[in-house]
């Protein structure tokens, strides 16, 4: 079989094929895997899935344990609540996303999978004919983990509904630091919100989001001046700007919502993560989603013949998924609100903390509960 794209789902597929015994080739277009992106977060669900592929070790060695999540008024600066994540199984981590691709692959080839950087796939074809810039390829399956540009997708789904810009635009920055404690903080301010939590002893991952008219490209790769995301949050309190002056170089990109794609499967191709469901950043999950969509696949697809096994995928994921998605476009609002209802979330957040902390995790039990290893094919 053959996964085109060498990001976390498409490793951690391959990782998951090859333990169950496939033959598994990774195509990835970039010339090698290199320090890409920022930060992310890795929940207890997606945990699952690394524990699960035989990383534990690596994964607790690899990532920083998060202790808490702590929602912030940005204008003042104050901390409204501090929401435990400390006692988690798995670990809550926070992860460079360098350091966990390099991770899921290291894991993948111990299993015994391919990975060949450098090979574009232009185009898919009946019958699992793959062509890319070095010819046409064949495979018994291909897993499209090839992101929000899928080739795979657009020959599962031909007929996609295009994506629409959501209003929102984000900018995403590392920065240096020093003791900085291990929370993540949601700074929350009119139309607009910081993420912040730290990577490291050394280095801090900021994702800056802005609601605006104005649209921007879709992608991570956009370099923007970091004056302009300094200027979006120019009224919030001294601690938050003085994190985002230690900003040298930022990138930009606008937000887009893509449907939930209807077909995931079609012949002997399969889709996953965000060629499937890209998710915006405000749940967090958009690793995790992909971890679960490449461990879920897998076991399908060691159970079952494959004319089942791909059906079956789809109706394990597609609810869930869809669930997740609309839990994020929810904390979009919740983060951006101003006036009298953002002072009443924000008495809510304080008095939930005081009375009843263990509220906030339990509100999303239904998602960092679910283990993908127990899921039946």
């Amino acid at each position: 079989m053959t996964v085109i794209g060498a990001g976390i789902g498409g490793l951690a597929c391959a990782g998951a094929m090859a333990q169950a015994g496939a033959n598994v080739t990774v195509l990835e277009q970039a010339a090698e895997l290199r320090e890409v992106g920022a930060g992310l977060q890795v929940t207890p669900n997606g945990a699952r899935v690394i524990r699960a592929l035989g990383l534990g070790a690596d994964y607790d060695a690899g990532g920083l344990a998060a202790a808490a999540v702590s929602p912030t008024d940005a204008l003042t600066g104050r901390v409204l609540a501090r929401f435990d994540l400390g006692h988690t199984d798995p670990a809550y981590r926070f992860f460079h996303r360098a350091t966990l691709q390099r991770l899921l692959a290291d894991g993948a080839v111990a299993q015994g999978a391919a990975i060949r950087t450098g090979i574009r796939v232009d185009r898919l074809a009946r019958g699992g004919r793959i062509m890319t810039d070095e010819g046409a390829r064949e495979a018994d399956l291909v897993i499209g983990a090839d992101g929000i540009h899928s080739v795979a997708r657009r020959f599962c789904e031909p007929d996609a509904r295009p994506a629409e810009f959501t209003g929102q635009v984000a900018w995403r920055a590392v920065v240096s630091c020093s003791d900085v404690p291990p929370v993540a903080r949601i700074w929350m301010a009119p139309g607009r919100h910081v993420v912040t939590y730290p990577l490291s002893a050394e280095r801090m991952n900021i994702v800056a989001v802005q609601e605006r008219t104005e649209w921007a490209e879709e992608g991570w790769h956009h370099p923007d001046d970091p004056e302009n995301l300094r200027t979006a949050f120019a009224d919030c309190g001294p601690d938050l700007r003085a994190i985002l002056d230690r900003v040298e170089e930022a990138r930009l990109w606008g937000l887009f919502r893509h449907p939930v794609a209807r077909h995931w499967h079609n012949d002997r191709v399969a889709i996953l993560g965000d060629a499937a469901h890209p998710t915006l950043p405000f749940l967090a999950q958009g690793a995790n989603l992909a971890l679960e969509d490449a461990f879920v696949l897998a076991r399908c697809c060691a159970g079952l013949p494959l004319d089942k096994a791909l059906p079956r995928y789809q109706a394990l994921r597609r609810d869930r998924v869809s669930r997740a998605i609309d839990a994020a476009n929810a904390n979009a609002r919740n983060y951006h609100l101003s006036g009298a209802g953002r002072r009443v979330a924000h008495l809510g957040l304080g008095l939930m903390d005081r009375l009843a902390p263990a509220l906030f995790l339990g509100r999303f039990g239904w998602l960092y509960d679910y283990d993908p290893a127990a899921v039946t094919p």
